[in-house]
């Protein structure tokens, strides 16, 4: 089987209802293109029927599709770090299924990849997201490149291309929890941007709450900088300093006013303060310990139940093993749909 000079990875979690919109889009934007290539579909765990219709299209396009199913859901970046894997192509483009980003401005990122760049991320031209949505992800964008120095424009947008060597560069990396945009800015010798169009959502609902985004960019600080704990530290030295100069203030207050029953409160109120700071202290550190806890225990950090691929000179019967590291696959052209 040829090697293909592009692979579009796409991880699906629960898109039965936009699959088919996503199909008639995708496969002519790449016809167009002129190159050989590969789509390889990331299912992660979806309780819907998205396994059964990826199935379906594996049937229909065996030549340029391939199917990796797991048995479980781990997450978006874990269905990307997977399609990576799995992938063959020279240029990689990472696609989300839900249209947002139009397929057919795949051509943008390889064009500038052309120009020389190993690295090419996408900026949306008009998101299409709720208010609150955009204000949250601008200010984390802000954040986020002070503490970790990652210069992403919109680090929202998993529209983007990698070169085969900042794949095979990511796939060398056993972190059980990244950020791929971020890993993949910190192996580039010459990144780029573009910008995108940016769709409302053909269908379904976005997976990403408030709560995930917060929890994405908390991962994102603590995987790539220590920049936290180093300005808690900062911090609670400052606080030091401040104590004593107010333990001072109030003894000089008491030895000449003296005593005041107000004062209590005040104590109270500092108190209480400093309890806060120490508290999301506690919690600061103990995220970092909590990595180094998943990291050391070396479980998976997926496992896949089969890959449906065409093997070649053979026609797509059987659903191939998947790597040593995984369960073992099974039949599922023999059971049915999930």
């Amino acid at each position: 089987m040829s090697t293909p000079q592009l692979s579009v990875v796409i991880p699906v979690y629960n898109e039965e209802q936009g699959l088919q919109a996503l199909f008639d889009r995708l496969y002519p934007a790449l016809d167009k293109l002129g190159i050989g290539y590969e789509v390889v579909f990331v299912n992660d765990g979806s309780r819907d029927r998205s396994a059964a219709i990826l199935r379906e299209q594996f049937q229909k396009r065996p030549d340029v599709t391939r199917v990796v199913l797991f048995n479980g859901n781990f997450g978006q970046h874990m269905a990307i770090m997977a399609g990576f894997e799995q992938c063959r192509g020279q240029r990689i483009v990472t696609l989300d299924a839900d249209l947002q980003n139009p397929p057919e401005d795949t051509g943008l990122l390889l064009a500038k990849m052309d120009e020389g760049h190993d690295y090419v991320g996408s900026i949306r031209r008009q998101r299409n997201d709720s208010w609150w949505r955009h204000v949250a992800s601008r200010a984390m964008n802000g954040l986020r490149e002070k503490i970790t120095r990652i210069k992403m424009t919109d680090q929202g947008c998993m529209f983007r291309a990698y070169d085969r060597n900042i794949i095979d560069a990511i796939n060398s990396c056993k972190e059980v929890s990244t950020f791929i945009p971020a890993l993949a800015y910190s192996f580039a010798r010459n990144p780029a941007e573009v910008v995108v169009g940016h769709e409302e959502r053909a269908a379904g609902e976005s997976k990403y709450s408030m709560y995930s985004l917060i929890r994405l960019n908390f991962d994102l600080m603590t995987s790539f900088s220590l920049v936290p704990l180093q300005m808690f530290s900062m911090l609670g030295m400052l606080i030091s300093v401040f104590s004593g100069l107010f333990f001072i203030f109030l003894v000089v207050r008491r030895l000449i006013i003296g005593p005041e029953a107000e004062g209590l409160f005040t104590l109270f109120a500092l108190m209480f303060f400093m309890i806060g700071i120490a508290l999301f202290g506690i919690g600061l550190l103990g995220e970092y310990i909590g990595r180094i806890y998943q990291q050391v225990r070396h479980r998976p950090r997926y496992l896949i139940e089969a890959v449906l691929e065409q093997q070649e000179n053979e026609k797509p019967k059987r659903a191939r093993k998947p790597k040593a590291a995984t369960e073992p696959a099974t039949d599922l052209f023999a059971d049915g749909d999930e």
